[in-house]
């Protein structure tokens, strides 16, 4: 008789251990189910991959403010905040971007929770320097890595919504792709093969990828705002030996060289943007890293004619 009443109180002990962790097991699926996620990003492109990849299941925050200059970028403590608890902070790396592996160290943040993007691709050293380009996004090919990277991590951070990142990602990579056959095929028409910038050059991986010679005021994206009269002659010569018809600027920058250089050779200056950033209107729209490639099409079909 006390053996049976030990083993049905053995079997009730088994079954409220069972029922317990199954409880928990739900709690906690529960639990993973109404998460807040978010991500930060450092950057436009940066963060609009993420926002692609993401769609409406996880919030992505761009620390950079619409319209501001990428390279002047300083965190403030609401950002350090942000990163710190962030479900997975994206960022580029490179010298414009020394401050993070900082705030990375001295508040011990998990490489679990970070995904640096220079990390992910093939890297250029900038022409006449020991340092590599960060601009690696300029090349759609590395965009759709970096995509495909982002969406890799945040189904391990978040592994519910797998179905969701991989198909998010994979419709924007086919956008991508397509957005490089575009590139291709203008490239592959052309007569000329060589751009002219009246501005700063983050273009490196871009011009690789496409096999294209280019001529610019300076080197990568220089802190240099001011050309001196021997590099803007240097232009001049390029665009007229070239037959330019149209010089080049960059995103947010003034326009005043391309606009001497435009002048002096019969040239319009059209707009080749690097995606670092956007304007407020742009960013209030909606507008995409995919948009901005596309504008780009349609102005390199027209600087190559």
């Amino acid at each position: 008789m006390k053996r049976s009443y030990k083993n049905i109180v053995l079997v009730l002990a088994v079954f409220v251990i069972l029922i317990t962790g199954i409880v928990a097991l739900v709690i906690n699926l529960k639990s993973r189910e109404n998460k807040h996620y978010t991500v930060v990003a450092s950057n436009f492109a940066s963060y609009d991959f993420a926002r692609a990849v993401t769609g409406d299941a996880t919030e992505v925050k761009m620390l950079l403010k619409p319209g501001a200059e990428a390279h002047d970028f300083e965190p403030t403590p609401e950002d350090i905040i942000d990163i710190k608890n962030a479900d997975l902070f994206v960022y580029v790396g490179g010298e414009s971007e020394e401050w993070v592996e900082k705030i990375l160290e001295s508040n011990n943040i998990s490489p679990d929770k970070t995904l640096k993007l220079m990390d992910e691709v093939d890297l250029i050293e900038e022409e006449g320097e020991m340092e590599y380009d960060e601009h690696i996004w300029t090349s759609p090919k590395n965009a759709t890595i970096l995509v495909q990277k982002i969406a890799n991590k945040l189904t391990k951070i978040n592994p519910q919504k797998t179905d969701k990142y991989t198909d998010n990602a994979n419709r924007y990579i086919e956008r991508l792709n397509r957005i490089d056959e575009g590139f291709r095929n203008i490239v592959s028409k052309a007569d000329k093969d060589e751009l002219i910038f009246g501005d700063r050059f983050p273009f490196l991986y871009f011009i690789r990828e496409y096999g294209l010679k280019y001529a610019a005021a300076f080197p990568g994206c220089s802190e240099q705002t001011e050309a001196d009269a021997a590099t803007i002659a240097r232009l001049i010569d390029r665009a007229k030996a070239t037959n330019a018809k149209v010089i080049l600027k960059i995103e947010l920058t003034s326009d005043k060289i391309a606009k001497t250089i435009a002048e002096a050779t019969g040239a319009t200056v059209m707009e080749f943007s690097a995606v670092h950033n956007v304007s407020k209107g742009d960013f209030e729209n909606g507008v995409t890293y995919a948009d901005l490639m596309e504008r780009n099409i349609k102005v390199l079909e027209e600087a190559l004619k």
